[in-house]
């Protein structure tokens, strides 16, 4: 899974999943440009440990949400590293609530982030792969959510559901090209946002109900991307991956009757 002479552009990767790919892609070979809304200790640390590889980085920041912003962001970010030929997308936005009280404005602000901004940097990044004539490789971050319809996450599981459609349909009309458009369906991840979200307590109770005993980590879905960005997956295209330690698997699971003493 050699990257050298590779350059990626990652969303949202001053923390969590798009900082593990952002790593991950780096520690195989590749110069990468960051995204994340604005600068900040988690970007300079994401450049830092970047750099400690001899890779690279720069910092393209901006709001990956809007088009006008997407533009931006990727001129700078093809103008910093000379070329794109790796994009992993990573935008979301996730906030619960039940169906019948949720916010429509909410359930629009959801589509538009993480969905429509897959559809915006990926369409910017595929027409510079195509102008350029070497083919490429995209990586749409989706989840789990895609494909299980976890109650109180309605507009999340759309977006994530439509984004997987979304990238099959990009890859049919990019094979052409040999642009390579393939997703990754995380699990439950360990990153910043599950903590504030949950709690360090419930985190932890969580894994323990877990297949594997553990919650994923922004390493595991790096490691992924990096294969999917590698020359050992030049003949993967419109594949979703499902990296989630069995975590959807959960009801096919034998059930234990515990001992009676």
């Amino acid at each position: 899974m050699n990257l050298e002479g590779r350059t990626a552009l990652v969303t949202g990767a001053g923390r969590g999943i798009g900082r593990g790919c952002a790593v991950e892609l780096a520690r195989a070979g590749a110069d990468i440009a960051i995204n994340d809304r604005q600068p900040s200790p988690d970007t300079d640390a994401t450049l830092a440990e970047i750099r400690a590889f001899g890779r690279k980085a720069i910092l393209v920041d901006g709001d990956a949400f809007e088009r006008k912003s997407v533009e931006g962001i990727v001129e700078r970010a093809i103008t910093g590293l000379g070329k794109i030929d790796i994009l992993v997308s990573n935008p979301a936005y996730s906030r619960r609530g039940d169906f019948l009280d949720y916010d429509p404005a909410l359930f629009e602000r959801t589509l538009q982030a993480t969905l429509t901004a897959g559809f915006h940097v990926s369409q910017l990044v595929a027409r510079h792969m195509v102008e350029r004539d070497q083919g490429g490789k995209i990586v749409f971050i989706s989840s789990v959510h895609a494909r299980i319809p976890y109650a109180a996450s309605v507009a999340y599981n759309a977006a994530k559901a439509g984004l997987n459609h979304m990238a099959q349909t990009i890859a049919a009309e990019l094979i052409r090209y040999r642009i390579n458009v393939n997703v990754i369906e995380p699990g439950w991840i360990d990153t910043p946002g599950e903590h504030i979200a949950f709690g360090d307590d419930a985190i932890k109770a969580g894994a323990e109900l877990l297949p594997w005993k553990r919650l994923g980590t922004p390493e595991d879905i790096g490691q992924v991307a990096t294969f999917l960005c590698s020359p050992a997956a030049d003949y993967m295209t419109g594949t979703s991956l499902l990296v989630d330690g069995g975590y959807a698997l959960r009801a096919a699971l034998p059930i234990v009757e515990a001992k009676k003493e």
